[in-house]
């Protein structure tokens, strides 16, 4: 399990075609790109990420655990924006860790192919191993701001 690992050069070039793709709308329909003000440049950073859905609600979660994304959020507030066919303004707002284990597994049934070897479980593990790794990984509920 490579957690927290910085991303290759290929997967940055990988992520960064992903990205245009899926601000054009056609990557799939749970791949979007988030823009977040850069905590320490002031410029905006744009990351590609899949989001699940868990109980009717969106969530983006940070499969290599604390990246620079994950702190650009957290530092602006949870304001950012979701790009995908235009661009909308969100709220991200951080689980708390006790809330974040179903939706980690979640994320993993779905994106299992692409993120399993930073998780290091299986999709089918029992809730209970999900929950003894759930503060590595921060998830952000997506709440739609009015544009």
């Amino acid at each position: 399990m490579s957690f927290n690992a910085k991303p290759s050069k290929l997967t940055k070039m990988l992520n960064s075609l992903l990205s245009r793709l899926a601000s054009l709308g056609i990557a799939p329909a749970d791949t979007v790109t988030v823009e977040v003000v850069g905590r320490r440049s002031g410029q905006i950073r744009s990351n590609v990420v899949v989001w699940v859905e868990h109980d009717g609600t969106r969530y983006l979660v940070a499969p290599r655990g604390e990246t620079q994304w994950v702190r650009n959020v957290r530092a602006a507030g949870g304001n950012a924006a979701i790009r995908r066919r235009g661009r909308q303004p969100v709220r991200l707002e951080e689980l708390p860790v006790e809330r974040r284990a179903p939706v980690l597994q979640a994320y993993l049934k779905k994106t299992a192919r692409a993120t399993k070897e930073h998780i290091g479980l299986e999709p089918e593990a029992d809730i209970a191993e999900f929950e003894d790794i759930a503060a590595r990984y921060p998830i952000f509920r997506i709440v739609n701001q009015p544009e």
